[in-house]
């Protein structure tokens, strides 16, 4: 991962509030000194998510997801590490350096992101260049401002033109490649991906290219739409068509229509609808749905009303249930047979399909509609079936008022009582009081360091432990080696430090651990333990001179320190 300077990292975690950026994305609950939630990370109903503010980290005790504010952002927004740190410097008003940050650029990926914008471009040109395509746009009803609000192109119907106007050398050339530009047949020839399509690039949540989907002319050629395989860059599951685009014209969005295809969001922004995104040639995911909730409170999943359309909302249900939290709201809206949005918003305008919209049913309807489908709520058999079916789908809500209502409604259409007691998960042992099995001396000071990483100021150099020969021990002298050097480092901060370290995954355990007895104790603790550990080394010396006394006698030097360390042995003692 591309790193700027230890400073500029300390001082970012330092002016972050973790609490806050985790919290306005997942509603937190405090619990004691730290905040809780529902991981958001993997479903779970009883939560073991902890946000600690004073250690500056998270960790969840279900999945194991743990890290700091920085590695919140990378992982919950999907962001690269150096997007993280520019979001939480913005937050706090400061500035990412400019060196460090051309320095640390991944130069490669911004090759990849420069060779599809190119593309992009290269396409645009093509479609000012071919009466066909633009007479295409035209009969779609697809005017100048909307073609360049989507970049819409066209690739011309040729193996090689991409290919000869951006693959002009051979590292150019690999780069069209693992963009998924380009195609290779069995023999080995390569050729471009894309030809004789209109072209829609697919841009990310920062308005970069990162791939495209094309459509045909022809009506009759087949596949009707080609998109980019999966790469470095583009991940069709995390994706959403338009959604840069219906931020850029929204100042809030206050909601978010879900269509199928291209040309249906482009339609709907034509008739001024500009809360419409599409998934990219696949179902629903929970990433999708995790995007959707956090950019709009309201969603609006727009199906087909045929059998395939339900199976696409049932699977968007699906993807949603964990995580409709208090204030989200799901709507199913199944158009008539033929019709899609792009037919309807020509037909009734922007105010017919918005007063489609208003009767769309909601989340709460269609899950029951559905899951009830083929069960018959006038025999026992019937209601006990739809019960079984429920609760295991219930049980993915989020704790809340939306999650309690549903119950009830289950309760009331099939009698079963829904608040049944659930045994109460074990609560993580590594919360507990006590540890499940006693540290070694050297892991109790690296847990008291990653506690309150100010306490190793309290030892006085040099450390009279450091010839010690036990595991953990270069671990321990790093860190404080860390801390000396960056005496504010807080603990987030300082697991950032060990990010790559073999033994990263250890600390990040240990930071979560709570540990017993009182705070203001620790210090205490902490030089008995030092204390405990000097003892030892003068242990191992002495040991060491017995055995050479054995081997070969020793010098008058050695008979001095041999005095000298039982000396001090006995005054510890």
């Amino acid at each position: 991962m591309a790193r700027l300077s230890d400073a500029f990292i300390d001082d970012l975690l330092a002016r972050t509030d973790i609490v806050e950026v985790v919290g306005s994305r997942v509603p937190l609950k405090r619990k004691g000194r730290e905040y809780s939630a529902p991981c958001p990370f993997h479903d779970e109903r009883t939560p073991s998510f902890y946000v600690s503010p004073t250690k500056q980290f998270y960790h969840c005790f279900g999945c194991g997801a743990h890290g700091t504010a920085i590695s919140f952002l990378m992982n919950y927004d999907r962001l690269e590490f150096l997007d993280a740190v520019e979001e939480l410097a913005r937050r706090s008003g400061i500035e990412v350096p400019k060196e460090t940050r051309q320095n640390n650029q991944d130069s490669d990926l911004r090759d990849q992101y420069a060779a599809l914008e190119a593309a992009a471009k290269l396409f645009q040109r093509q479609l000012a260049e071919s009466p066909r395509a633009r007479d295409y746009l035209d009969g779609r009803g697809v005017d100048a401002e909307n073609r360049a609000r989507f970049a819409i192109g066209y690739a011309a119907d040729g193996y090689s033109t991409l290919k000869d106007a951006l693959g002009t050398d051979e590292r150019r050339l690999k780069l069209l490649e693992r963009t998924g530009m380009l195609s290779k047949n069995d023999r080995g020839h390569v050729y471009d991906k894309f030809r004789d399509r209109v072209m829609f690039p697919i841009h990310d949540r920062r308005g970069r290219v990162i791939a495209f989907g094309g459509r045909v002319l022809d009506k009759d050629a087949s596949p009707k739409y080609l998109n980019s395989p999966e790469t470095a860059l583009f991940h069709k599951g995390r994706e959403l068509y338009g959604l840069w685009q219906a931020r850029q014209a929204n100042q809030k969005l206050e909601r978010l229509i879900v269509v199928e295809g291209y040309m249906d969001v482009v339609a709907l922004f034509q008739h001024g609808v500009t809360q419409a995104v599409a998934t990219l040639g696949t179902a629903t995911t929970a990433d999708h749905a995790e995007l959707l909730f956090r950019n709009a409170p309201d969603v609006y999943f727009c199906f087909d009303g045929d059998a395939a359309g339900r199976r696409a909302g049932w699977r968007a249900v699906e993807s949603v249930l964990p995580r409709m939290k208090d204030g989200r709201q799901a709507f199913f809206l199944f158009l008539p047979d033929g019709e899609d949005p792009d037919t309807i918003v020509h037909k009734e305008g922007a105010a017919g399909f918005d007063a489609r919209l208003a009767q769309a049913t909601p989340l709460s309807q269609f899950f029951f509609d559905e899951i009830g489908r083929d069960t018959n709520r006038g025999t026992l058999d019937g209601r006990a079936r739809l019960a079984e079916r429920a609760r295991p789908l219930l049980a993915q809500l989020p704790d809340g008022a939306f999650a309690d209502l549903m119950r009830q409604e289950l309760q009331r259409q099939t009698g079963v009582d829904t608040n049944r007691p659930v045994a109460e998960p074990a609560r993580p042992a590594s919360r507990g009081s006590a540890p499940a099995q006693k540290r070694s001396l050297v892991r109790s000071v690296i847990a008291l360091l990653l506690q309150q990483p100010g306490l190793g100021l309290q030892l006085e150099q040099p450390y009279r432990f450091a010839e010690l020969r036990l595991p953990g021990l270069p671990l321990l002298l790093e860190i404080l080696g860390v801390v000396r050097q960056r005496p504010e480092i807080s603990t987030g901060a300082l697991l950032e430090h060990f990010a790559e370290h073999e033994q990263a995954e250890a600390l990040r355990k240990l930071a979560a651990q709570a540990l017993p007895g009182e705070e203001a104790k620790w210090v205490d603790e902490l030089h008995d333990a030092i204390a405990q550990l000097e003892e030892q080394t003068l242990r191992q010396r002495i040991d060491e001179l017995n055995q050479k006394q054995r081997a070969q006698g020793l010098d008058e030097t050695d008979k001095y320190e041999q005095r000298m360390l039982l000396q001090a042995l006995v005054r510890r003692g």
